[in-house]
């Protein structure tokens, strides 16, 4: 699914989907929060943390100069064709390799940002399949099977049962058939970058497996986040993690309860940061303490760009959802 790389360079803005103007309740950032439960309420709140988050994250250090990635370093590069029996091994990491790996480590490559680039030094073909393949453990009994080979047949000529009965969607090693040095999208702290990656083409998903060939030291780390102060209010809910980027639209994935009803996202735009959360009304009676995640999308006044996206509740940075 594309994402933006568009540079956004406008004015601070507070836009809050579904009502009005933040910085309007007088409690402040740290005011108690009311526990009457009420939408008005709710959002009032949201807008209070959106603005703490803000100031906490301002811009500075290796989140906004160095390659600090928001996703996996495994990426799909291309639309996946993917059976039960290779989605499974592509999560797992099994692979077999039937190319000859590079050794050496090529020179340095450049990160290349929307608004600049970094050079950092990279790693070797051979150690990025070493982190790409996480060999055979797992649900099998034996090592993972190849899906073009038949089980093996039991004396009397039958496939063998032990074999033939096991849950082959834990049993498929993804064959690799060549490895170039290349790029890859990642998202970033600094929006979505172009990464030096080791391309390995996987015919039987129809795509190309990267491995970001980026050297360990060169990765940043993020800092801690500033939770905002005060607990929020029942039916105030936060973003789990990011389903796409697609220009103006953004689609996260709030954590709900069960029972919940009338999920609702919300978004307040800064120049420099977007904060999401999401409100819910709450069941009258009890419900289970499962936790799921529910998509839901927003339209920005701007693209993403290089804009970090945080959740209100715990003003943590937001990854990009594993493939």
């Amino acid at each position: 699914m594309r994402r933006s790389v568009a540079l956004l360079g406008l004015p601070l803005m507070m836009i809050v989907s579904g009502c009005g103007p933040a910085g309007t309740d007088p409690a402040g950032p740290g005011g108690p929060a009311d526990s009457s439960g009420r939408a008005d309420d709710r959002r009032a709140v949201f807008e209070r943390r959106a603005g703490a988050a803000a100031q906490a994250w301002q811009p500075g250090g290796a989140w906004t100069n160095g390659y600090v990635p928001l996703q996996e370093p495994t990426v799909l590069v291309g639309e996946a064709n993917f059976t039960a029996q290779t989605k499974t091994a592509f999560l797992a990491g099994w692979y077999q390799n039937t190319v000859e790996l590079p050794a050496a480590k090529p020179a340095d490559g450049a990160v290349r940002f929307p608004d600049g680039a970094t050079t950092v030094p990279l790693i070797s073909a051979t150690e990025a399949y070493q982190q790409l393949d996480q060999g055979g453990s797992g649900a099998c009994s034996g090592p993972p099977m190849d899906p073009a080979t038949p089980p093996p047949a039991a004396p009397g000529g039958e496939p063998d049962n032990a074999v033939s009965s096991r849950p082959q969607g834990d049993c498929v090693r993804l064959t690799i058939t060549k490895v170039e040095l290349g790029t890859a999208p990642v998202h970033t702290t600094r929006g979505e970058a172009q990464v030096p990656a080791w391309l390995f083409t996987v015919p039987q998903i129809e795509a190309v497996v990267a491995r970001v060939a980026v050297a360990p030291g060169a990765v940043g780390a993020l800092p801690e986040p500033s939770t905002p102060p005060g607990a929020p209010p029942t039916g105030l809910v936060s973003a789990q993690d990011i389903e796409a980027i697609d220009g103006t639209k953004l689609t996260y994935r709030l954590g709900v309860g069960s029972c919940d009803t009338e999920i609702t996202p919300l978004v307040q735009e800064y120049d420099h940061l977007v904060v999401v959360g999401g409100t819910v009304t709450p069941p009258v009676d009890g419900c289970d303490d499962m936790l799921n995640l529910h998509p839901v999308e927003v339209t920005l006044s701007a693209p993403v760009g290089v804009r970090l996206i945080v959740d209100a509740l715990t003003g943590a940075p937001l990854r990009l959802a594993a493939a």
